[in-house]
């Protein structure tokens, strides 16, 4: 495994701690390093780039999400150093962010001294979704569409989107094949992101994340819809901040 591969950062040698970033479906990590200036130089941005997409386009992507937490496990654990390190991660980045914690504490692993969790129902209440990596390519672009989250120029851009939509199948794939295992709480404290206007996760399911920590949970509203991170950027980093603090 190519680790250096996995992370990109804009380095801050001096911050305290370090934030690990998981992208939601289809995502590509470039998109969080914006947020390292934003977040200020007190905290190390590493954000977490899968397979299949930017400068990994060629590589195969993860059939299943075994193998990747297993592999996520081995880049944490390789990268982490003395300073305390943190998980953030949207939609299918959340529950990656979540499985990934779980598989370090089974591990005997350090843990992330906090999880945010952000556009994501918890995992045994999650809505049944379409599956639609199995959608043709057109009707794919167009429940991207819906969705939100993928500016129109790039939609709207065929060579683009051919190049981007396998690995856009791939994430899809990750989320129809997921299946919620019980297990112990975590000894890990939780903040909970949520958009008002969210059709993916409800109010009763986002407040459940709560039985997923023995440390405390926080839940926290925003106006918008499943990307609200971007209509909300600024009020989201700002709570970022203080939940990092």
């Amino acid at each position: 495994m190519n680790r250096p591969h996995w992370l990109l950062k804009r380095a801050q040698p001096q911050a305290r701690l370090r934030l690990y970033c998981f992208s939601h479906a289809g995502g590509n990590a470039v998109s969080w390093l914006p947020w390292q200036e934003l977040l200020g130089a007190d905290i190390d941005l590493r954000a977490v780039q899968l397979p299949a997409r930017g400068m990994r386009l060629h590589e195969a992507p993860y059939l299943g999400m075994s193998p990747l937490l297993d592999d996520l496990a081995d880049v944490i654990a390789a990268d982490a150093d003395a300073r305390p390190f943190a998980f953030f991660g949207h939609s299918l980045g959340a529950l990656l962010a979540f499985e990934l914690a779980r598989k370090l504490h089974q591990q005997g692993r350090p843990l992330p001294q906090q999880l945010i969790l952000s556009g994501s129902a918890a995992p045994w209440l999650r809505a049944p979704l379409r599956r639609l990596h199995e959608l043709p390519d057109h009707e794919l672009v167009e429940a991207l569409r819906e969705l939100g989250g993928t500016p129109s120029a790039v939609l709207e851009e065929p060579g683009l989107m051919a190049m981007l939509l396998p690995s856009i199948r791939a994430d899809f794939a990750l989320v129809a094949s997921y299946h919620y295992r019980p297990a112990p709480p975590l000894p890990v404290p939780l903040t909970i992101l949520a958009g008002r206007g969210d059709p993916l996760a409800g109010s009763a399911a986002t407040q459940a994340w709560r039985e997923t920590t023995s440390a405390g949970c926080s839940v926290h509203w925003f106006d918008g819809g499943h990307f609200f991170i971007h209509e909300q950027q600024q009020a989201v980093l700002a709570c970022l901040r203080r939940s990092l603090a």
